[in-house]
């Protein structure tokens, strides 16, 4: 394990429903700190599109959390991305002000609804928007009816804040979109490949040799699995370890953390090892191979049924 992916809510802090106060999670501050000091790479990957990344590292900054501008990646940042690699240099943005900055940063121009030229676009890139209305949803599907494609920052239902479980807006907006068009989306945020493979190469380190921890089976964990990358599960989001231990094989992590400083554990286990070389017998290190045990018991499905999980 040579690089460390990790989710923001529920993962490290929780914030309210607006996006404004955070509270920072049990342990943030110090395995991050932690990390940098010992010079393992490691970033924030979040599904919220609201801020720019650089804005949104300098708001985490001032809670304490150690985090440069270049390691805060938002689903924007893997949109600007794609659509250069693509070609696309015009976007319709349904989101708020900060949606389309890293669109702009990377030279895509990016017009909004009731604007010139709003369905002359070769993208329709949709984040958050609190605000959206139908115009906005008729706009996205006039430009995609004219041929534009559609991009989505998350189609994540649920996201964890203090207040508990609230929808993703992208989500539902989205939603709405493809059934009137029938359009295919390409997703820029967890759980697609696609981010993080653009967060390996942002740290110089292969997909295989990162650790995603996170608070949601079907977005880190499954993204994990997607690119074989280890799965730590925290339970401080929207996962109770009852839940963790009913996933089946596709969202099971390969630990349930009981606190966030057992990633520090994980990063112990490989820190010595030379890169390329089978990991040392688990035997050679007896408090590790403990809690890898416990790890195993807690994670077994208890049940064969899917847990269902409400949306409130």
């Amino acid at each position: 394990m040579r690089g460390i992916v990790f989710d923001v809510d529920g993962t490290l802090l929780l914030s309210d429903r607006a996006l404004g106060g955070y509270e920072l999670l049990p342990g943030a501050i110090e395995v991050l700190t932690t990390l940098k000091a010992r010079q393992v790479p490691f970033a924030l990957l979040t599904n919220g599109s609201a801020h720019p990344p650089a804005q949104q590292a300098a708001k985490l900054r001032a809670t304490g959390l150690p985090v440069e501008d270049e390691q805060m990646i938002t689903p924007s940042s893997i949109a600007a991305d794609y659509l250069q690699r693509r070609g696309i240099r015009r976007a319709l943005v349904l989101g708020s002000a900060g949606v389309g900055q890293a669109l702009r940063d990377a030279g895509i121009v990016t017009v909004h609804t009731g604007e010139e030229g709003a369905t002359e676009v070769g993208s329709v890139f949709v984040g958050w928007h609190p605000e959206c209305g139908m115009q906005d949803i008729e706009t996205a599907c006039r430009a995609i009816w004219g041929g534009a494609e559609l991009c989505v920052a998350s189609d994540v239902p649920f996201f964890a804040t203090k207040q508990g479980r609230t929808i993703g807006y992208s989500h539902a907006i989205t939603a709405a979109i493809r059934r009137l068009t029938k359009a295919p989306m390409t997703l820029t945020g967890k759980p697609s490949v696609r981010a993080l493979r653009f967060v390996a190469k942002r740290l110089g380190v292969p997909m295989r040799a990162l650790a995603v921890v996170g608070d949601d089976p079907v977005v880190e964990v499954l993204m994990a699995r997607r690119g074989g990358a280890t799965a730590l599960a925290v339970t401080t989001g929207t996962t109770h370890r009852e839940e963790w231990q009913r996933q089946p094989p596709s969202r099971r992590p390969d630990a349930i953390l009981a606190d966030l400083r057992g990633v520090l554990d994980w990063v112990d286990e490989t820190a010595d090892a030379p890169r390329n070389t089978p990991r040392r017998p688990r035997a050679a290190r007896p408090r590790l191979r403990a809690r890898r045990a416990a790890a195993r018991t807690a994670s077994r499905p208890v049940s064969k049924r899917r847990a269902v999980r409400p949306p409130g």
